[in-house]
């Protein structure tokens, strides 16, 4: 119990250091609803598989464009949840891709927080 406690902290310092390096407290959400994609990213898209795909398409696309300037991405795994296991492996792969570009990653599992 206690190594996670300490790890936590770990991360939080990593994330601190990362702001004040970089002068900016941003955290980009990746909320990515299918619906937001550009409309030629959503053509032809008809399995759960397909809208996985382009939904990480979109986030490395975002992820590139910010990572830069920003220290952190938070994922809401709910956006990802809904297209089954490819939704799922579409979050996985996200926070991968995000970490692989120095990113520190929140990833946003709560749940039945609506409303309170």
């Amino acid at each position: 119990m206690r190594e996670n406690k300490i790890r936590g902290i770990n991360m939080i310092d990593k994330l601190i250091e990362k702001i004040i390096a970089m002068q900016n407290p941003t955290c980009v959400g990746l909320d990515t609803d299918f619906g937001y994609l550009p409309e030629e990213m959503r053509e032809g898209v008809s399995d759960f598989s397909a809208a996985a795909a382009r939904i990480t398409e979109f986030n490395k696309n975002i992820i590139d464009s910010v990572c830069d300037v920003v220290p952190s991405v938070k994922v809401q795994i709910a956006y990802y949840e809904m297209y089954g296991f490819e939704g799922v492996k579409a979050f996985y792969d996200t926070v991968g891709y995000a970490r692989g570009k120095g990113l520190i990653v929140i990833a946003d599992c709560k749940r039945n927080d609506i409303g309170s």
